[in-house]
């Protein structure tokens, strides 16, 4: 009889089992068991903010083990992570098992530590407690409150705004952060001034130099040197002089450490020092710290890496300097150990900083086990804690005043000496461009006296210029964010990812760029939401959080005040009008899009008709600038900064370029520029005939507006083309271009093409290689006896499930797909397909009527396959107009026909798939389908 213990990751629970013995059984939750479908209604303000959770398969699977696990066993031991998400795991696995009534005759409890080693899991096993719900409550509270923006602001962005994709609570303020500094950018004047600098020497030959600091007995400020004229004349003052040391000022100055990684630090250091991304960081800390494999032996690295304390335990504290005595010298050991404290206010939430687990694992010793991620920073980890408890530096600064016999004139050398290095003999922290460099630190000034004569070799007089503020990176992000006192570290690298991936900001040289979507919804927000997009009222909201976890609050009460307002600011946008959001857009971006000109032109002037206005414009796929002239003038352009663009779009007259005929049509082909983008179009609208449409084809990444060929074109308006025949299937594999890309289609087997591929050229070869992934993950059984065409068995997000044509059935839990038959794929399909296959016109029973029109709402069943990302939209169909009376007033009582919607992914190519309506004689029984297959 063992007990279980409960872990968040697999690795984590290999390891914990090793240290726990045969006694107890470590199973993993794989994070979350359950959480808030991504639908509205999830949580409810009008039912005391009752919150809906949902499991999904791989959760319920997980809990299942743990029941199972759990028979005949005394004891459950809840061991997730030591923060906010892990004690809200517990608690949700916990439920999750009530439910189930698993626990009866089962002690609960919850344990925590800080590393994974076997000296603090078996100290953690020793000390176990309850459940911390006031913790659990700020989880909540945070999670509703995150539900209630994002479902409630982003449909008012889909509406108002179409090409928007979401807001958040952090993430909108972080992205108001990157696009306000963009501004300031775009505004800053830079002002010219000028330096003097000379180039010495002492008595004995020795080489230095100088700045002047005071001209004509006045110090002089930054500007007042502000042009060449002065410069210049500065420059003869200096080298009229005959230069003597006046005075020469020395000072002991010590340098501290900084105190061990915070979570926030540590990405901010990786980026600076890495040049990692704050989601590498977080990736590469989590392998550290769940357990390496050290030659046979699996041990973590590194303490928890999602803290913001900076306390150490005290026997790290004894053994790190231990450590330096016996490694690095008895000199850098300071006489007393260091202690740090935490500018966290919630000391609930304030774990003990990122560490090595053991510093005798030195860098070097453990760097064979590692990969190059793993290796940089857990030496970046072990050096920064080491350090943290190392003898300061000492260092002796000079300052050397320089002038001539009047005094009048007066420059000064800068230096210092490192006396002692102390703990920089370890490691320097890195630098944000925001920061003043240390490069004093290096310099050294020789040696002089008072009164030295020097001889002066040049007089050089440099031009600058002030620079705007820098772009933000990584690490100055998270820095400010953190100063703001916005969000969790925890958080934010799940944030700055969402930014990118939503296409609102670019990361650039390692620096954010806003996108001009990522403005517009910026603006839209600071227009309409100011107060929600605000870094003070964050930031307030933060410290009700912690105040909640800290007990100090109660979070349904927070919830309340917030939803209050926050409800009251939507519903006053619900008038608001395509024009009104037009003009408060254009006020605040309009400079951005159409800046001055050089020759003091009107930048808003059409380039297309010259007598329309540009101006901003909404259309069902997003923002894009157009004239005010239109229909008359076509002219659009995408949203960009540039009055009049140059490359591709500068390279299209009238917004088109003429590139030849079809050879085959004569139809012509040109490439135009639309609001989403370059195209091809072959031929013209029929003026007589709305419903036909001219043949288009999007341009790919690799092709440009004016680079294209009459060829390229031809071959792109011709996809999808045959690429070959599988060798091994003989089925023939064909390859498109769809919204997110190139893929490979063979059958309803779709693969995805990397960006760079070539869809007009790709080969055979790497048209297979493409589709083996998904092959992998496919299983044919044969044909379907009714029409020969083929049954799959696939694996799907939610688990394996059977495909004919449009038609999917979930298998049963806990069936194998490896094991499943043909015969069994039939009958699944049978009963899962008749609300596809029955005809529309088919007969029922009046008994049968009678029974479906009790039902107020036909059931919705939908089928969603993912093939890595092509949607698949189909013509609707409606049932016969002509029906028996009797089976007419059944259907009229109906609110809602039951939808089938079947969805193919093909990695971007969008293709309809039919939507048809279910007829409306079927039985209510039949077209019951509660469970959705999505398949990839």
């Amino acid at each position: 009889m063992t007990d279980v213990v409960v872990v968040e990751s697999p690795a984590k629970a290999k390891t914990i089992n090793k240290y726990l013995g045969d006694g107890y059984t470590v199973l993993a939750s794989f994070g979350h068991v359950r959480d808030l479908p991504p639908k509205d209604g999830s949580v409810l303000p009008d039912e005391d903010f009752a919150m809906k959770w949902q499991s999904d398969e791989r959760g319920m699977k997980q809990v299942a083990a743990i029941v199972k696990a759990l028979k005949g066993a005394h004891r459950l031991y809840l061991a997730t992570d030591p923060d906010r998400e892990g004690e809200a795991i517990s608690w949700h696995v916990r439920a999750m098992l009530e439910e189930r009534k698993a626990l009866k005759g089962v002690d609960v409890q919850r344990v925590t530590f800080n590393e994974i080693t076997k000296s603090a899991i078996r100290y953690a096993m020793e000390h176990p407690r309850d459940l911390d719900f006031p913790l659990i409550e700020a989880y909540l509270a945070r999670r509703a409150l995150d539900y209630l923006v994002g479902f409630t602001l982003s449909p008012v962005l889909w509406r108002k705004l179409p090409g928007s994709r979401s807001a958040g609570r952090v993430q909108s303020v972080a992205l108001r952060l990157i696009c306000e500094r963009e501004a300031e950018i775009e505004v800053f004047k830079p002002r010219e001034y000028w330096s003097v600098i000379a180039s010495l020497l002492t008595p004995a030959g020795a080489a230095f130099s100088a700045r002047l600091t005071h001209l004509n007995g006045k110090k002089l400020d930054q500007f007042d040197l502000h042009n060449a004229e002065l410069a210049e004349a500065a420059k003869k003052a200096v080298e009229a002089e005959n230069l003597a040391v006046k005075s020469i000022e020395r000072r002991k100055v010590r340098r501290n450490p900084q105190p061990p990684f915070t979570t926030s630090t540590l990405q901010q250091e990786a980026s600076r020092k890495l040049g990692m991304s704050a989601q590498t960081t977080m990736r590469t800390a989590q392998q550290l710290y769940e357990g390496m494999d050290l030659g046979g032996e699996t041990v973590g690295l590194i303490t928890y890496m999602r803290t913001d304390g900076v306390t150490m335990a005290q026997e790290a504290i004894n053994a790190i300097r231990q450590h330096i005595g016996q490694k690095i010298g008895t000199e850098y050991v300071p006489a007393k150990p260091r202690i740090y404290t935490s500018k966290v206010k919630n000391a609930q939430e304030a774990h003990e900083a990122v560490r090595p687990t053991d510093v005798s694992r030195t860098p070097e010793s453990v760097a064979r086990f590692l990969n190059n991620d793993q290796r940089r920073l857990y030496e970046l980890v072990w050096k920064r804690a080491v350090a943290s408890q190392m003898e300061s530096a000492s260092l002796d600064q000079v300052a050397v005043d320089i002038a001539g016999p009047s005094g009048q004139t007066v420059l000064r050398a800068n230096g210092s000496i490192i006396t002692f290095e102390g703990f920089l003999k370890l490691y320097r922290e890195g630098r944000d461009d925001t920061e003043k460099a240390a490069d004093d630190d290096a310099r050294m000034l020789p040696s002089m006296q008072e009164k030295d004569p020097l001889k002066r070799e040049k007089v050089d007089a440099e031009q600058h210029f002030t620079q705007p503020p820098p772009r933000y990176s990584e690490a100055s992000l998270v820095k400010k964010m953190e100063e703001l006192g916005i969000g969790r570290p925890s958080t934010y690298a799940s944030i700055l990812t969402v930014l990118q991936d939503r296409s609102y900001v670019r990361l650039e040289n390692r620096r954010f760029i806003p996108e001009a979507r990522g403005r517009l919804v910026t603006a839209f927000l600071v227009s309409f939401f100011e107060r929600y997009v605000d870094t003070g009222f964050t930031a307030s909201l933060e410290e009700l959080l912690d105040d909640i976890s800290g007990g100090r609050a109660q979070w349904k009460q927070v919830l309340a005040a917030f939803w209050n307002d926050f409800s009251k600011a939507v519903s006053g946008t619900k008038e608001l009008t395509i024009t009104d959001v037009l003009n408060a857009l254009d006020k605040d971006l309009g400079p951005f899009f159409f800046p001055e000109r050089a020759d003091g032109s009107d930048p808003r002037v059409c380039p297309s008709c010259g007598t329309g206005r540009l101006g901003l414009k909404l259309g069902r796929y997003g923002a894009f600038i157009g004239c005010s002239n239109y229909p008359e003038c076509q002219y659009t352009r995408r949203l960009t900064a540039d009055s009049a663009e140059e490359g591709d779009e500068a390279a299209l007259k009238d917004g088109m370029r003429l590139l030849g005929q079809n050879p085959e049509t004569h139809e012509d082909i040109t490439v135009r520029q639309g609001p989403w983008g370059l195209y091809v179009q072959q031929g013209e609208p029929n003026p007589e005939d709305k419903k036909a449409k001219p043949k288009r084809a999007s341009l790919p990444k690799n092709i440009t507006g004016e680079s294209i060929t009459l060829d390229q074109a031809l071959g792109l308006l011709s996809l999808p083309r045959l690429v070959g025949i599988h060798p091994e299937t003989g089925e023939p594999i064909q390859a498109g271009l769809g919204r997110f890309g190139p893929f490979v289609k063979m059958g309803a087997v779709y693969g995805s093409l990397d960006k760079d591929d070539d869809v007009l050229t790709i080969g055979l070869n790497r048209a297979v290689d493409a589709l083996a992934k998904k092959l992998a993950s496919i299983r044919n059984l044969g044909v379907h006896p009714k029409d020969g065409e083929p049954v799959m068995v696939r694996k799907g997000r939610f688990g394996p499930y059977v495909q004919h044509g449009q038609i999917v059935a979930t298998l049963p839990r806990g069936t194998d797909m490896d094991a499943v038959t043909l015969d069994e794929a039939v009958a699944l399909l049978v009963d899962k397909g008749k609300p596809l296959k029955a005809k529309a016109g088919a007969k029922k029973k009046a008994t049968t009527t009678k029974t479906a029109a009790k039902k107020k709402t036909a059931t919705k069943s939908t089928a969603k396959a993912d093939a890595d990302g092509a949607e698949k939209a189909a013509p609707k169909k409606k049932a016969p107009a002509k029906k028996k009376a009797t089976t007419t007033k059944t259907a009229a009582k109906k609110k809602t026909a039951t939808k089938s919607t079947a969805k193919a992914d093909a990695d971007g190519a969008e293709k309809a798939a039919p939507k048809k309506k279910a007829p409306a004689k079927k039985k209510a029984t039949t077209t019951t389908r509660k469970k959705k297959a999505e398949t990839e």
